[in-house]
């Protein structure tokens, strides 16, 4: 299932950002002590307990202002509320409750999502006292944390998970495929969905950024039930320091691939692979998502007899992470191949669900295993006890060994390339654990 989304919000300098280093482990954020330091919006995964889930750091939003960066932030941050599963509203214990807090409580009331209160700054037991005018803010106990210390986080971070939907359950029922069409902008992507609904379900220009929110359409085809989510596109940092509303585009852009079974990237037959869509698809394979690349406006292209498969090479070649994928060449426009799009969308999400049982699994290794002896580092030599599959979507193989520091890359990858050449896998990464057996399970 997708990772919740957590949108860490309140005015500028409560200490969002401190928090959200301390949970993320990293010093993503900036931290300053001035208000509206953070100008992007910033996620980062996490877990507590078991539960992933994912952060978003926003800028802090100011009410009133007139100023240009904080009306920006403001933007930003109700963008984040709308995305997100939970909401962490922070304010300063040290200060105490401002009329801004109160403004923002009422914009949090009004997004029906569940909101957690979170008193910043109680550095001492003495300033435990503070966090009791709070209440009046109406939204439930409130829980002082110290994120410069480290206090307290374990009850919120507790507090928090128990919001997350319950963990579901494969049990094999017909569900619908969700699929999110995504790329840079301009590329098409309304235009296909609207070809696969077979209507206007959403606008199409020649203006990039027309789409600004991730647009869910059902559709059937072939008794399959699917979802899907146009997006916005997705473009580069610099394309986009002075377009404010696009810039907000792409966290849904990269919601919608989180949330999605199989996603489509599209690729504008006449500029190749940009850098953007080489950003776009390594989101998409670090989020383990299955995915078809699909070459759209293959009708403005001179060809030949071989142009295709000259195409397809150096689109494999650009995108050697994602060699695995399925490329498609089509007409939004003239509809060429579009009846192909579905098919190869429900296709490589059937391959991203395969289990391979473990006595296949382990004969199969046997066999690479056999045929290329594992790699000898300062005369040890590398030993696969075998092998069983973790998960599904993506599949997830576990390797007991005796040392996973004899595991080289170039090893595991030709494992890999050995199980897709045997189980097929086609469109979907595939996810390696290595785990280092204790002498005596060696017996």
């Amino acid at each position: 299932m997708a990772k919740p989304l957590v949108a860490v919000v309140g005015r500028p300098n409560v200490g969002k950002s401190t928090f959200f280093n301390r949970i993320s482990g990293h010093r993503i954020s900036i931290v300053e002590d001035s208000p509206g330091v953070t100008r992007d919006r910033i996620y980062a995964d996490c877990e507590w307990l078991g539960r992933m889930f994912t952060l978003i750091d926003t800028g802090g939003i100011d009410t009133h202002s007139d100023d240009i960066f904080l009306k920006e932030m403001r933007h930003q941050a109700q963008i984040a509320i709308d995305t997100c599963d939970v909401i962490l509203f922070f304010v300063d214990g040290r200060t105490g409750l401002t009329a801004d807090d109160e403004d923002v409580a009422t914009l949090l009331r009004r997004s029906s999502k569940p909101v957690i209160l979170v008193v910043n700054k109680i550095d001492s037991m003495a300033q435990q006292d503070s966090i009791y005018e709070f209440y009046s803010l109406g939204l439930g106990d409130p829980y002082g944390i110290s994120s410069t210390n480290m206090t307290g986080l374990g009850d919120l971070l507790d507090a928090l998970i128990a919001q997350f939907p319950e963990k579901e359950e494969e049990d094999g029922s017909e569900t619908s495929v969700s699929i999110a069409v995504v790329g840079r902008p301009n590329v098409g992507k309304s235009s296909l969905v609207n070809r696969l609904l077979g209507q206007e379900r959403t606008m199409v220009s020649d203006i990039a950024g027309t789409t600004r929110d991730a647009i869910d359409a059902p559709l059937t085809w072939n008794n399959y039930r699917f979802t899907l989510i146009d997006t916005a596109g997705i473009r580069r940092k610099r394309a986009i320091e002075d377009e404010s509303i696009e810039r907000y585009s792409i966290i849904r852009s990269l919601a919608a691939i989180r949330r999605c079974d199989t996603a489509l990237l599209l690729i504008d037959a006449q500029d190749g692979v940009t850098e953007q869509d080489t950003k776009i698809g390594g989101y998409i394979h670090e989020e383990g998502k299955a995915c078809v690349i699909v070459v759209n406006k293959w009708d403005s292209i001179e060809k030949d007899t071989n142009t295709m498969e000259t195409f397809r090479k150096k689109i494999l070649n650009d995108l050697k992470f994602m060699d695995y994928v399925p490329v498609l060449f089509i007409s939004a426009l003239t509809g060429q191949r579009v009846d192909k799009v579905l098919e190869m969308a429900l296709s490589v999400h059937e391959q991203a669900q395969r289990r391979i049982t473990t006595g296949l699994l382990n004969d199969v290794l046997a066999d690479i295993t056999g045929a290329l002896q594992p790699p000898t580092v300062m005369g040890r030599k590398l030993k696969i006890y075998y092998a069983t599959q973790q998960s599904v979507a993506p599949p997830t193989f576990v390797l007991f060994v005796n040392d996973e520091k004899l595991m080289h890359f170039s090893y595991q990858r030709y494992i890999e390339n050995a199980f897709r050449k045997s189980f097929g896998f086609e469109g979907t990464p595939l996810r390696f654990i290595l785990r280092q057996k204790e002498r005596s399970d060696r017996q």
